[in-house]
């Protein structure tokens, strides 16, 4: 009996230590892609103009190459209506980590300039390449607990919930990120003190601002750079300060624009919403990989596109295995981007070091026990897919990723809390590595049970 028992405890504890390793090894293996870029980058190797160059690359035809394979192959009408709770569980899981970064303020209070900017910092997550590139790696096992269609199924997943994310990135976000009137005012009226948007023409990390978004300085207007919607709601009582709308005498005529009537049909309140919704940036949405999640979309709902294309006798197949190969580049190039933008290392930052630590703790460490609760609570419910790992662990991945590396394009878009916005993305990334790893042991154990 006592020799059974050894034997049964001594299986346990294999069987423990081949589950982390299985867990941890994954994250081993982008570490090791990263710093690959790192070193690259470190000793100049490669000029960092080619990182932006692989960037674009990425963001213009890698990415949106798998996007469309993968998600277009498994896509149908039945899954685009099972799959609703992953767009969902984005918006909760940003909801919460706003609230998460509500309290941030509230406990370590940053300086008031900097109240919206821990918000968003803490409340939106990395929903795109570093999910895909943990789903690739844990799929590149043979032993991996998701089964032969893993990779596919995952990519499909994280695909599906990417065109919320960008929603709210170029809507909310965006808003969110816009210098606080304020802070702004105040140093418009030193002479000789340098406005903090214009530090972004000096801040060393062209990586963070490129990785997510090629060309977003060729995307700033006139209003980026500004708290347009302060100016816009400051004074409920006057219409004079706003853009666009034209006080009108005399008469509607039947040449008047359907816009002009609008205008000055519209209670004051509704014009000024008007005003700030018709500055938002919402053709910003419509990017390479947004455009290959929709595209992807149609042709899986419908069969006899989805035959056409990417069928095995399908007459165009021979480009979508062309696609296929292009997007095998994706997972390294992201690492190794990743790993150019770390070399630059953390920027000055005046947000606290209390701060830092809040949004991190927030972020990494508290908001994935939110997930494990909301999700297991969905599970029990029935409101997700059973039998599907894959499917549950991309939606705890949504819960664990650092900040999205996007924000920091729209700090520099905005011109506002970029330096900042370096250093907290350096340091999570840096972190998060532990804390990713704890939590995929954790959610790798949990799947065994849900």
């Amino acid at each position: 009996m006592a020799e059974i028992g050894r034997l049964l405890y001594e299986t346990q504890l294999k069987s423990q230590r081949d589950g982390v390793l299985s867990a941890i090894i994954p994250l081993l293996k982008l570490l090791s892609l990263t710093m690959i870029g790192l070193l690259l980058s470190r000793f100049q190797m490669i000029p960092r103009a080619t990182f932006k160059l692989l960037s674009k690359l990425v963001f213009a035809l890698f990415l949106p190459c798998l996007i469309f394979t993968d998600l277009g192959q498994s896509m149908t009408l039945q899954n685009f209506i099972q799959w609703w709770f992953i767009p969902v569980n984005v918006v909760v899981s940003t909801l919460i980590g706003c609230m998460l970064g509500y309290l941030v303020v509230l406990i370590c209070r940053p300086p008031p300039e900097f109240n919206r900017f821990t918000i968003i910092m803490t409340g939106f997550g990395n929903t795109g390449n570093l999910p895909l590139a943990i789903v690739s790696s844990v799929c590149h096992s043979s032993d991996n607990p998701f089964g032969s269609d893993c990779h596919r199924k995952g990519v499909a997943y994280v695909s599906f919930a990417q065109w919320v994310a960008v929603i709210l990135v170029y809507t909310l976000v965006y808003h969110m990120m816009e210098p606080p009137l304020e802070y702004y005012e105040i140093v418009q009226e030193g002479n000789e003190i340098q406005e903090e948007r214009s530090l972004n023409d000096d801040v060393s990390a062209p990586l963070l601002v490129e990785a997510e978004w090629p060309g977003v300085e060729d995307k700033a207007t006139e209003l980026c750079k500004t708290p347009f919607i302060a100016r816009v709601f400051n004074s409920l009582s006057s219409l004079s300060s706003l853009p666009d709308i034209e006080a009108r005498e005399g008469p509607i005529t039947r040449d008047d624009t359907p816009m002009s009537v609008r205008c000055f049909a519209a209670p004051r309140v509704v014009r000024k919403i008007r005003v700030v919704a018709e500055q938002t940036p919402i053709q910003h949405i419509l990017q390479p990989p947004t455009i290959a999640s929709l595209l992807a979309i149609i042709v899986g709902i419908v069969p006899h596109l989805k035959d056409f294309i990417f069928g095995i006798d399908g007459p165009v197949s021979f480009i979508t295995d062309s696609l296929e190969i292009l997007a095998g580049a994706t997972i390294p190039a992201v690492m190794l981007i990743l790993g150019g933008m770390l070399s630059e290392g953390p920027s000055d930052s005046t947000l606290g070091l209390r701060t830092t630590i809040g949004i991190i703790v927030a972020r990494l460490l508290v908001l994935p026990l939110f997930g494990i609760c909301i999700l297991t609570l969905a599970n029990n419910l029935s409101l997700i897919i059973s039998g599907d790992p894959m499917f549950l662990f991309v939606l705890f991945l949504q819960y664990s990723t650092p900040s999205a590396i996007l924000l920091g394009a729209i700090a520099s878009l905005r011109g506002y809390g970029v330096r900042e916005a370096s250093a907290l993305l350096f340091w999570q990334h840096i972190l998060a590595l532990g804390s990713l790893s704890l939590y995929i042991v954790i959610y790798f154990k949990l799947l065994s049970y849900i």
